[in-house]
């Protein structure tokens, strides 16, 4: 399964900590397992439900979120040297990116006629607060717990870190612009 998720989402290689790496492979993997998720299904579904029918998949969003923040990130550190507040670590947005959708696994699932809905948990759990449980379960860093719990509505006015911002802005630069458009 890890080999399938790479060749999808080959950006978990540009993470340099490898103990980081594995566990973001496994938080990942994990609720691919649970949810009985293949690779190729994570690349049919939709990042969205709210846009009907959503052209976006799952995977394309989730890279072109990671891209965005460290396109976001890079900007920041070049326009900002010398400013701590600008300061952020790659690796733990690399993983808050990477996983900040990671709880959608779990709250999306097929219905018989091959549409996606959400799944019973999906109904009472949203995908920040069952990402950051999968996040917690492996171990990973509180840094990024916290990016995936609140990089959503949830998070508004509780964002603690630079990443977690940074994450919040460019998964919402990904999605409101298409929802203004075909939502």
């Amino acid at each position: 399964m890890k080999d399938q998720l790479l060749a999808i989402i080959p950006e978990f290689t540009e993470i340099a900590d490898e103990s980081l790496r594995d566990k973001c492979i496994s938080a990942f993997t994990d609720a691919m397992q649970i949810a009985g998720r293949t690779a190729a299904e994570l690349a049919e579904m939709p990042f969205t439900l709210l846009i009907s029918p959503c052209s976006v998949s799952f995977v394309d969003h989730t890279r072109r979120v990671t891209h965005t923040a460290l396109a976001i990130a890079d900007t920041l550190a070049e326009d900002w040297q010398g400013e701590d507040a600008m300061d952020f670590d790659r690796d733990i947005l690399l993983a808050t990116a990477l996983l900040h959708d990671v709880g959608k696994i779990l709250e999306y699932e097929r219905e018989p006629g091959g549409n996606w809905r959400k799944s019973e948990s999906g109904k009472l759990l949203r995908h920040p607060v069952s990402g950051a449980g999968i996040c917690m379960k492996w171990g990973l860093p509180d840094q990024v717990v916290h990016g995936v719990m609140y990089h959503s509505h949830e998070g508004d006015g509780v964002r603690a870190t630079t990443e977690a911002i940074i994450v919040n802005h460019a998964d919402f630069l990904n999605f409101e612009p298409l929802k203004l458009k075909y939502g």
